[in-house]
């Protein structure tokens, strides 16, 4: 905790701690052990630093300032703050703030009073607690909250605001009978107003009893990454700083808890940027108590408006006291003290889920399109309608079909459209949150697209805007108006029209390609009412056609690309290598000085056809693995590598330590060259004819090597090579085994129907054990590439159950070293099925489903299939056809 100087001296710490001591205070008087908080004991490490118990006959002016200002705190209230004593005084130990009537003709209808500390007493963390008696009444906004003294994140709310308690209409009377009885804890953060985050938690508290009635105990336990809101010592909301998933490539994929966030200019780079870390609330903050009249949030809930007979007399907020508490088992973090009880940090219970944006997972640089309504909705998205009350249905219509239908029903304003985000989703939605990483279309003529028709259009004048949204709500588009699509064309009732937004124009709106999770169409906000229109065909989509590529050696010869020695007068030849390369080109050298490699020109008996990169320039490469079988005579040769373009035009030679290691003789080595550093040394890709890998010229004697997986291609672009694994098919893939955990059995290669041949079969003994696929030691598959669609599938058969009958079948999946792992039952699978004894069965698991259950899905090395542990006893079984992929 860190109190400014300004007023406060180390003297009135002193007298705080005497005046504790006086009052009978538990917290000085008690001794805890802070690694074993009982929740059920005051906690003694609680060291009171400031206190006003408010026993003089005038408010203390070395503690709190006056607020003047009739500027309705930003939210419309009706009142203005003063320093009249009738609106703030001390009266038998209590603090009083009044709202009342003002005079006739005052800029405000009623006065209030606003009390701060900000330079008097300011904090990080502790424990902040008030003991008062709440106003009632339409309208009656009384709270105990906190603000940031020196704004270092920006404005409001970069720089965050703590609302320790909050309460609005108490005692009023709805229609139903019920009495507003509920008080509010929340946060409030993240980005600039209007696009502003906040999260909290309304309490009830218990057997009837109103705030209004009686004095209660409102606090706040402040540490680092936490902040927990009690009432009468009743730990009821706890929020935390979010918690960033990474994966094994050290890329921020996700969030292990969604909390509070932070979002500012960053002071070297000066970047716009999002923290999840303790920002925004690891600063000083000061204290205020203020009595709010009516403004945006009362004047909309319960009887609406401001009833002017509860205020006629004026209403009171009364304040026995307002305390704070330093940690004193480790002030500078707050940590050690924390007064919790079971449940205070699960979700079900005390924890609350804040506003935090996800990361945005790296791109994998492939280029996909995505058809969000094409007939049906992708499985992971909604039609949506914010909030109007409507529910967008599906309808078929003459022309196209299967279409989105929206309404909206009055004029209260709403965006209808389509939505991926999971703060939108229904209760009974099955889907999961999936974002659209767009940015790799911007080079394939990348475009938003969908068919719309007017039905009925709205009762008023209207615009008709699209808004693309991505981040969980984070950069925008903004409005664009539907005349800006590539057709120009703005609705015409009854007729379908087609609308094309290139995505790079949507990009130069404002919109973040990389996460969109919201696509919307409407009229402008409250212009809409009556409004009928059908949408289709809503897709993100490129040209992605395939990528050029050119395979100079893959296991034979290429007849485009013959095998050459362009001096030396030898004949390449094909040998056969090991099981992993197979068929190879070896090159030999004799005394005669030359170059060798590969050449498309006819002079070579190539097909004269040269290669065009151009397309694939920014991420193309060169890459081929080179085998010395023996060494130059010459010791002090440099290997090299030589590519040449439209017979000699243009050429570049690099040594192949810039692209890999030195060779080593009897070792396969791999070496990529980039096009663009190619390029960029002088080669002209567009017409690519030779390419030579040599010990340099002269030196090169008695050389023999090999060459293999020789080609020029766009690794990004390859949206199928390495991105899906065969786990077992016959026999377990290359680095995988079939595998016994624990029971010490070795699981066989067994031969079943015509249908599935060789199967992995399965047998447990009495010693209990898990069982499946297990790959090499520093093996693993990134499925990062294919998150969006792919999935975990395999088939079983149940050839023996185990001997106990209620045994649970598991799907359980690891990354290395079990540093995250996903169980579940077979029975949750996408077909939801259980084994049946001598019946195949498919079972499926969406890798987003894994990935959202804390897999880290870029390092996955153990897949198991098994009876739940230790009952499985009796249990054969046999597995097909497993796979990573998507479907």
């Amino acid at each position: 905790m860190n109190i400014e100087t300004t007023r406060i001296t180390r003297l009135l710490a002193a007298i705080s701690l005497a005046s504790l001591a006086g009052c009978g205070g538990d917290a000085a008087t008690t001794n805890t052990n802070t690694e074993v908080v009982n929740s059920s004991e005051p906690v003694s490490d609680w060291r009171m630093v400031w206190n006003d118990e408010f026993d003089g006959t005038s408010i203390d002016t070395n503690k709190w300032n006056f607020e003047l200002n009739c500027v309705g705190g930003g939210n419309n209230e009706k009142q203005c703050y003063t320093d009249n004593e009738e609106n703030a005084f001390i009266k038998d130990g209590m603090l009083n703030i009044v709202a009342l009537p003002a005079e006739e003709g005052a800029a405000k209808p009623y006065t209030s009073a606003r009390l701060n500390t900000r330079y008097n007493a300011d904090f990080t963390y502790g424990r902040f607690e008030m003991r008062a008696k709440l106003p009632s009444g339409q309208g009656s906004w009384p709270a105990f909250w906190m603000m940031p003294t020196d704004e270092e994140y920006g404005t409001w709310p970069r720089s965050g605001e703590i609302d320790i308690l909050e309460a609005v209409n108490l005692k009023v009377a709805a229609e139903d009978g019920t009495i507003e009885s509920y008080v509010h804890g929340t946060l409030h953060y993240g980005r600039e107003w209007p696009n502003n985050a906040s999260s909290g938690k309304a309490y009830l508290l218990p057997e009837d009893m109103n705030p209004a009635d009686d004095f209660h105990t409102y606090a706040i336990e402040w540490q680092e990454g936490e902040i927990r809101w009690y009432v009468d010592d009743y730990l009821y909301a706890t929020q935390r700083r979010s918690e960033v998933r990474y994966n094994s490539k050290d890329e921020a994929v996700g969030l292990k808890h969604k909390g509070w966030f932070a979002e500012y200019f960053e002071q070297g780079s000066g970047e716009l940027t999002t923290h999840w870390d303790n920002a925004p609330f690891d600063k000083d903050f000061y204290l205020i108590l203020n009595h709010a009249v009516g403004g945006d949030w009362p004047e909309n809930v319960n009887n609406l408006g401001i009833d002017a007979d509860a205020f006629a007399q004026g209403q009171s907020f009364e304040i026995d006291y307002v305390r704070v508490y330093e940690c004193a088992s480790d002030p500078s973090t707050g940590k050690g003290c924390e007064t919790v009880r079971p449940g205070y940090d699960s979700l079900d219970d005390a924890l609350v889920e804040g506003a935090a944006p996800v990361p945005t997972p790296p791109s994998d640089g492939v280029a996909r399109n995505l058809d969000v309504f094409n007939g049906s909705l992708d499985a992971n998205w909604i039609a949506w309608d914010c909030c109007g009350g409507t529910v967008p249905e599906i309808i078929t219509d003459a022309d196209k079909g299967d279409a989105v239908k929206f309404n909206i029903n009055d004029n209260n304003g709403t965006v209808l459209g389509f939505s991926t985000r999971g703060g939108h989703f229904p209760d009974d939605f099955t889907g999961t949150s999936s974002p659209f990483d767009a940015s790799p279309l911007l080079e394939v003529n990348g475009r938003l697209t969908f068919d719309m028709k007017v039905v009925t259009p709205p009762t008023s004048d209207t615009t008709w805007i699209l808004k693309a949204e991505a981040g969980d709500g984070g950069p925008n588009t903004g409005d664009v108006p539907l005349s800006e699509s590539n057709e120009g064309v703005t609705p015409v009732t009854g007729q379908w029209q087609t609308y094309t937004f290139p995505l790079s124009l949507l990009q130069e709106k404002g919109l973040d390609l990389s996460a969109i999770d919201v696509l919307m169409v409407f009229p402008a906000w409250q212009t809409g009412e009556g409004a009928e229109y059908l949408i289709t065909n809503v897709a993100i989509e490129g040209d992605l056609g395939a990528s050029p590529e050119v395979v100079l050696f893959d296991n034979g010869q290429s007849l485009d690309w013959p095998m050459w020695d362009c001096c030396g007068g030898s004949t390449p030849v094909e040998a056969l290598d090991d099981e992993e390369h197979g068929l190879t080109a070896e090159f030999s050298i004799g005394e005669a000085p030359t170059v060798m490699g590969f050449n498309t020109r006819t002079s070579a008996g190539g097909s004269g056809t040269p290669f065009d990169a151009t397309s694939i320039l920014e991420n193309g490469v060169l890459q081929f693995e080179l085998k010395v079988m023996s060494n130059p005579n010459n010791p002090d040769s440099t290997w090299l590598m030589k590519i040449e373009s439209n017979e000699g035009d243009s050429a570049v030679e690099l040594p192949l330590t810039d692209a890999g290691d030195a060779p080593v003789a009897g070792e396969w080595k791999t070496y990529t060259y980039t096009l663009a550093d190619l390029a960029g040394a002088g080669l002209d890709v567009s017409a690519i004819d030779v390419v030579m890998i040599f010990p340099a010229w002269g030196t090169g004697e008695g050389a023999v090597y090999r060459v293999d997986n020789a080609k020029i291609y766009d690794p990004s672009a390859a949206s199928t090579a390495g991105s899906e694994i065969t786990i077992f098919q016959d026999t377990a893939a290359e680095q995988w085994s079939i595998w016994d955990c624990c029971g010490g059995s070795t699981p066989t290669e067994e031969t079943d129907d015509s249908d599935h041949g060789t199967v992995a079969e399965f047998v447990i003994g009495s010693a209990p054990t898990v069982m499946g696929f297990l790959a090499d030691e520093g093996v693993s598959f990134d499925a990062s590439s294919i998150l969006a669609n792919g999935v975990v599938q395999f088939e079983m058969k149940m050839v023996t159950p185990p001997n106990a009958t209620d045994a649970q079948w598991l799907f359980k999946i690891e990354s290395t070293g079990a540093a995250s792992a996903v169980e579940l039952p077979l029975a949750e699978s996408v077909e939801g099925q259980v084994p049946v004894i001598g019946q195949w069965q498919t079972y499926t698991f969406t890798l987003q489903s894994l990935f959202d259950a804390g897999l880290d899905i870029s390092d996955i090395n153990v897949l198991m299939v098994f009876p739940a542990w230790s009952t499985g006893e009796g249990a054969v079984y046999r597995i097909d056809n497993v796979i990573i992929a998507n479907p």
